[in-house]
């Protein structure tokens, strides 16, 4: 799961407002920072699953079909032969969640896959928490009732929650908490947070950096006949991580340590990847 940080064309997208990336505006968005940031994404994404790509690809903050066209055909990404498929979300900015898959791995799996991005923390994280409340339930509704019609449920839910894995719209609503220690007394209609147990214990454990501070925002959460040893696809806490490689990260000259290499330090371009670090899971697959 990786949220790229306004991965945007540098085309105007009508009815969207999509203007602070465009050539001739603030951000001086042209084509060749487009390429060079589709190049890095891209780069992030073979580095991640060790040059074997990625079999799902979650990705927050997209723009649009062109973007995912360029990004799998265009970009250093070609060879992988990844498929996508992309929300049209209402969202103002013209925002979208997207999902890149190995068609040959992907089609063989009864899977059910959400990506999610909640509302943002500006405003305040008291204020605005309603709001990824309300999205946290609307997701909840759409596990529970999977639940209720899948024989052998397994469901992925990755994404930027704009939350904790301590937060509410985790713990509360969707009640994804850590897999139990031992993998025979996981349930199968339940919702376990695979990096809760990492971010607990180690407080410089994150995807994100907020101020000084590191956090988990980006997700991985399962059904619990992912986490079950016998099953056909399985994982297991041990097997995600966030991906931190040393390329990602740029000194944190203000708070000491480092950060995230980000495309733009408020409107100052920087050349780098993205203000969030991805997050991975290894699955087994038995055939």
């Amino acid at each position: 799961g990786y949220n790229v940080e306004n991965l945007f064309d540098c085309r105007h997208d009508t009815l969207k407002n999509d203007y602070e990336f465009l050539p001739d505006a603030v951000r001086h968005w042209t084509y060749f920072k487009y390429k060079k940031k589709l190049d890095a994404i891209a780069r992030v994404i073979i580095a991640v699953g060790k040059w074997t790509p990625p079999a799902l690809v979650a990705l927050c903050e997209v723009e649009n079909d062109s973007v995912l066209h360029d990004l799998t055909r265009y970009s250093i990404l070609r060879e992988a032969g990844y498929r996508y498929v992309i929300t049209h979300s209402p969202d103002e900015r013209g925002i979208d969640v997207a999902l890149l898959y190995q068609r040959g791995m992907f089609k063989l799996l009864s899977l059910d896959v959400f990506v999610a991005h909640f509302p943002s923390r500006s405003g305040g994280a008291k204020a605005s928490e309603p709001y990824r409340l309300l999205a946290a339930q609307r997701l909840k509704n759409a596990t529970d009732s999977l639940f209720h019609v899948r024989t052998h449920p397994q469901i992925i839910i990755m994404g930027d929650f704009n939350d904790y894995p301590g937060n509410k719209s985790v713990q509360k609503i969707l009640k994804a908490g850590m897999p139990p220690a031992e993998t025979d007394s996981v349930k199968s209609q339940m919702l376990y947070h695979l990096l809760a147990r990492k971010s607990a214990a180690n407080k410089h454990f994150g995807s994100y950096k907020y101020p000084g501070e590191w956090g988990l925002l980006d997700h991985i959460i399962l059904s619990g006949n992912l986490l079950t040893a016998t099953s056909p696809l399985y994982t297991a806490e041990d097997k995600a991580d966030v991906f931190h490689a040393p390329f990602l990260l740029t000194e944190d000259k203000k708070y000491g340590d480092n950060q995230p290499f980000r495309t733009y330090y408020g409107m100052k371009y920087q050349a780098g990847y993205s203000d969030h670090l991805p997050v991975w899971a290894e699955f087994r697959l038995l055939y």
